[in-house]
């Protein structure tokens, strides 16, 4: 296993990383072609390769990003964690509900669902195509198979190494177990994530149907839709404006406040408001845009600074 590139002695996943996500020369040649970034995507690619800040290791770590979060905002905020484990065994010794979510601290988009309304068919995905979103009911929960996808997860070095997602690479791989979330009629709620400039929230994205018929829309902070896409389709109907928006702008923003930029990912439930994850580099980079010039409008609302401190 290779040391991290600070030194700092973190634990890394046991898969290094590609010859071009670790050289210095390649991270040269992207540091001369980034110099200058206009679009959101070139910002974030800039973002990447020259903010070396603890604070993004701390906020990409799905687990110590709880403590970080129940700081700013408070832990009412946070969703219920019913264990950390270096060992996908030691799931069995929990005392967990009939549903809750199991996911790599070390990264992002795997995440594993058991819950009672799950298709009764679905089924765990073979350990060689394990980062997705997966959900399962809990009779259908194979002891083998879930540590076999686990250990997959753990082994994993999401982000591509230093010269891509950096602050992935110094996260401890390990597994976070959370209540799962509902909204009031028993399904997976919407997933509100808050794009924050210089602590000023400019645009939400709301996903939908993440398990099954994702849905995406953007809208302004006063929930006027936006004309564009990332890939997925318009929901049908158009999502409402939640009750309490200007609630979840205020947690997105106290939370995005120390940084030039992060995407904060939150659910409104009936009761209250949920933490999600904050996100440094959106699609590492490479969020596509339809049509291509609101790859521009968003990159206008971010100042990237010369250095970051």
């Amino acid at each position: 296993m290779r040391a991290p590139p600070d030194g700092t002695g973190s634990i890394l996943a046991q898969v290094e990383a590609p010859w071009r996500e670790r050289s210095r020369l390649v991270r040269q040649w992207r540091l001369l072609r980034t110099r200058r970034p206009t679009t959101f995507n070139e910002k974030v690619r800039y973002k990447m390769l020259r903010d070396r800040r603890q604070l993004l290791v701390t906020m990409a770590d799905k687990a110590a990003v709880r403590d970080h979060a129940a700081s700013t905002i408070g832990p009412e905020y946070l969703p219920r964690s019913y264990g950390i484990l270096t060992d996908p065994a030691e799931l069995w010794a929990l005392d967990l509900p009939p549903a809750y979510v199991v996911k790599p601290t070390h990264g992002s988009g795997a995440v594993l669902a058991v819950h009672p309304g799950a298709p009764p068919n679905a089924v765990l995905p073979r350990p060689d195509h394990d980062w997705a979103y997966t959900e399962l009911h809990p009779t259908a929960l194979d002891r083998r198979e879930f540590e076999a996808l686990a250990r997959g997860w753990l082994k994993r070095l999401h982000g591509g190494g230093p010269n891509r997602e950096w602050a992935y690479s110094l996260v401890p791989p390990q597994l976070l177990v959370e209540e799962f979330l509902m909204d009031a009629q028993g399904c997976v709620p919407h997933d509100y994530k808050f794009f924050v400039f210089h602590g000023r929230c400019q645009y939400v994205q709301v996903d939908t149907g993440r398990f099954n018929g994702h849905t995406q829309d953007f809208f302004l902070p006063t929930w006027e839709h936006l004309p564009m896409s990332g890939g997925p389709p318009w929901a049908d109907p158009t999502p409402p404006r939640p009750e309490r928006l200007a609630e979840m702008i205020s947690v997105a923003e106290r939370l995005a406040g120390d940084t030039d930029f992060v995407r904060v990912d939150l659910y409104a439930l009936p009761d209250r408001i949920v933490f999600g994850e904050l996100t440094n580099y959106p699609a590492g980079g490479h969020s596509p845009f339809f049509p291509e010039s609101f790859n521009a409008e968003f990159g206008k609302h971010w100042r990237v600074p010369r250095r970051y401190r």
